[in-house]
């Protein structure tokens, strides 16, 4: 298939993202959403995309990005959510984190808070927030993996499970139309309803990439989260969703 520019300059926009909707495409260049949907129907039966829910990911529904290439998708995107965040935590809190990079973005708009107590099994959030004054940062122990230095396994959940915190600050890969939550690998699924289970508040963070992208291991859904904070509004339907699942939202603009 040879690409026209609309579609070329479609299919790298995608790949820089990782995700893109029909709305914003359509607006982008200026076309009919039907427009859009047929390119993203031929890109993805050249297997140069992937469908997913009201647009296209470049993202398989069985491995995740690179955790380098995650560090710089959607950057300003996080850090964005990760003040808003922060303005919801008080001072002397105990919190959970786990992996992912917005909740590292998290842990470094957490940096003027007091008293924090704060368990992870995410050692980027650890080396970060162990050199905040007056925060305390324990560290769960288990199997550590060598693409991003999470660590993981039924080891690092009998560890979490010593604990009942204030707040879980919580990333995740998809978040379905139906409010089903996703993300790639069982051990670290398990890892992350372990603290929605023991938190008295659970903070779900997640960019507008992360709706409809294809994820392949269920690890919850939005009834079990206190508030999504995210980058966009969504659209109707998932603030239907959103409202059903007495889930609060809140959008940083």
């Amino acid at each position: 298939m040879i690409l026209n520019q609309r579609q070329q300059e479609l299919l790298e926009w995608v790949q820089r993202t990782g995700h893109a909707s029909v709305d914003e495409l359509a607006h982008h260049f200026g076309v009919t959403p039907q427009t859009i949907r047929r390119d993203i129907n031929q890109l993805a039966d050249e297997r140069r995309l992937h469908r997913v829910h009201g647009g296209a990911s470049a993202h398989s529904s069985v491995e995740n990005v690179a955790y380098s290439a995650r560090q710089i998708l959607c950057s300003a995107e996080k850090e964005r959510i990760a003040q808003l965040v922060a303005e919801h935590i008080p001072n002397h809190a105990s919190v959970f984190m786990n992996l992912g990079t917005t909740s590292e973005a998290v842990a470094r708009a957490l940096n003027r808070h007091e008293g924090l107590r704060v368990i992870t099994n995410n050692t980027h959030i650890a080396m970060t927030m162990c050199h905040y004054p007056d925060c305390e940062v324990i560290l769960a122990g288990g199997v550590m993996r060598a693409k991003d230095h999470g660590i993981v396994g039924e080891a690092t959940i009998d560890f979490i499970r010593q604990f009942k915190v204030d707040y879980a600050v919580l990333g995740v890969a998809c978040i379905e139309a139906d409010g089903t939550l996703r993300d790639f690998e069982m051990r670290e699924v398990k890892t992350s309803t372990a603290i929605m289970a023991l938190a008295r508040h659970v903070f779900l963070v997640a960019d507008h990439s992360k709706f409809g992208r294809p994820s392949l291991v269920q690890m919850g859904h939005l009834r079990e989260i206190t508030a999504l904070f995210t980058d966009r509004m969504p659209d109707a339907a998932m603030q239907a969703v959103i409202a059903e699942s007495d889930c609060e939202l809140y959008v940083a603009e």
